[in-house]
Parts: structure tokens; sequence; C-alpha cells
């Protein structure tokens, strides 16, 4: 049977087993490395008020916060676009060393 990508979608190379995440969204378990992870910094004061403290000299601290998706929720919310069909099987050949 053909496979439809060199590395089968994930990016363990030949690490054997892999620890399983949680999807933020629907819950299911899924590998580590074919997770897709969005890191976003949260700060918890409002926007406009911060701007206007930050104007006066205040610091305000921004924390971040690393979500992990499956890739079907990854693709529903936008996270990733589904490429088109000859994008995804692009093969670069490696440059041979002189």
């Amino acid at each position: 049977m053909p496979k439809k990508r060199e590395n089968r979608g994930r990016r363990k190379g030949d690490k054997g087993a892999v620890r399983r995440v949680q999807c933020d969204n629907c819950g299911a378990l899924i590998p580590a490395d074919k997770a897709i992870c969005v890191t976003k910094w949260y700060s918890p004061v409002d926007p406009q008020l911060a701007a206007e403290l930050e104007k006066r000299g205040a610091i305000i601290s921004r924390y971040p916060v690393t979500k992990c998706y499956c890739i079907n929720c990854a693709i529903f919310y936008g996270v990733i676009k589904v490429r088109p069909e000859e994008e995804r099987k692009k093969h670069v050949p490696l440059q041979s060393i002189r």
C-alpha cells in the first residue's frame, strides 16, 4: 500500500513510542509529535487599560498559554490550512556534499 507522506504525518524519526497528549478542544489522545501546539501570550489586564498603564510606565505581565490540538480540530479552527495536492508531496532532494 503506498504511503501518502514520507514521515506518515509525524515528527518521530526513529524514537520508538512517544508520549500522548490530550487535544485541548475535543479531548482526543494523540501522539505528542503529531499534535499541533500553538503558544499565545495572555494578559489578565484589559488591552485598553494595559496600553494606558504602559504609557505611565507600569509593567504589565503576560503569560504564555500553550494549547495542543489534534489535526481535525486544528484544521476546523484555522490553526493550519489544507494545502493543495501538488504541495503536499513536494520532495526537495538533498544537495550533494562537495
